[in-house]
């Protein structure tokens, strides 16, 4: 079942609206499809656009994506072991600037994207009901482990529509 509202910051909610059903392993590998699909619509012509001054490169968003699935899985494994120590938050914009987006080409970020996101699959299928319940706190919030695999899909699915809305549709 989808996680309970206690189990996450308000601010998630929008995520773990993008969820389609309550299988979170399936989610993520249809979530992991739907980014390949999304993935092969880019060409290098689009890969350094920006919709905006400020705004990331399809680049950067995309490692933003990679960077927010590490993280979170690490939390994830973090709370599933029983850690009760509090996990910092990161700047999303830091992590951007430094990313070295406009050194990569678009297939290494699908590369690295694949990766990350099998280690993740592979991560959730072996946590258990009781680990997925485990909530620890992460950026002053407490998060469940559940919620943090709903969390993934979403942020993925809520950044693709962005891909698709403010790029995409702007060329």
């Amino acid at each position: 079942m989808k996680p309970l509202p206690n189990e996450f910051a308000a601010y998630y909610q929008k995520y773990i609206d993008e969820v389609e059903t309550v299988d979170l392993l399936m989610e993520l590998k249809k979530s992991k499809l739907k980014f390949q699909t999304e993935f092969f619509k880019l060409d290098d012509a689009i890969a350094n656009y920006q919709y905006a001054p400020e705004k990331w490169t399809v680049k950067e968003l995309l490692l933003h994506i990679i960077d927010c699935e590490r993280i979170y899985a690490y939390r994830a494994l973090c709370f599933a072991r029983g850690e009760q120590q509090a996990l910092s938050g990161f700047d999303e914009n830091d992590f951007a600037k430094n990313c070295n987006a406009d050194k990569r080409t678009l297939q290494s970020i699908l590369e690295e994207y694949l990766s990350v996101r099998q280690a993740t699959i592979v991560l959730f299928e072996h946590f258990e009901k009781k680990d997925l319940l485990r909530i620890g706190k992460a950026n002053n919030h407490d998060v469940s482990v559940r919620a943090i695999g709903y969390i993934l899909v979403g942020h993925q699915q809520h950044h693709l529509k962005v891909l698709e809305e403010r790029y995409l549709h702007r060329l």
